[in-house]
């Protein structure tokens, strides 16, 4: 398969950082195993804005040789097809196979984007927290609660009382 040609494999701890923040972007990667997060840090507040799980594309930013604008951190011991992404970016449009995998990710992470951003917007927490079991089906007992909490915008207390909600209408 030619797009196996463009890959290594990376493995990452528990904790590692697969991208730190102001990094340059030539990676990109496909999670193959476990979960990871992207954050920013705000006032020396980490606010996590997205999660990457098995069979996501993982990237600081969809820029080739960009400077990137989140952190990466892997939450699971993870593996990680990694490759170049200037040389991915190439062959976007001289490979079918390429080009639908890019293409498929991208409209996912859009998806993706703006759900979270009507959820910050216009959701109640227990639409939110619905909105993320939905999304993210397998996050929930592989993802510290505290982290689901930041990613809604709520306090983990909230979301300690959301989910008793959730349970309770189930």
């Amino acid at each position: 398969m030619f797009i196996e040609s463009l890959h290594t494999i990376v493995f990452l701890k528990k904790g590692d950082l697969f991208l730190r923040y102001g990094q340059k972007n030539t990676k990109i990667g496909k999670v193959k195993s476990g979960v990871l997060r992207a954050f920013i840090i705000n006032d020396d507040k980490e606010i996590t804005t997205h999660f990457y799980e098995e069979n996501d594309i993982v990237s600081g930013n969809y820029v080739p040789d960009t400077k990137s604008s989140i952190y990466i951190q892997a939450l699971e011991d993870c593996s990680i097809l990694t490759a170049n992404f200037s040389e991915v970016m190439s062959c976007i449009y001289q490979n079918k196979e390429v080009t639908e995998l890019i293409n498929t990710a991208f409209q996912k992470l859009n998806a993706r984007i703006q759900s979270r951003l009507v959820a910050l917007t216009n959701l109640s927490s227990l639409e939110k927290y619905s909105l993320f079991l939905k999304e993210y089906p397998s996050l929930i007992n592989r993802v510290p609660h505290y982290y689901i909490a930041d990613f809604l915008g709520i306090t983990p207390y909230q979301l300690s009382r959301v989910r008793k909600k959730f349970s309770q209408n189930r």
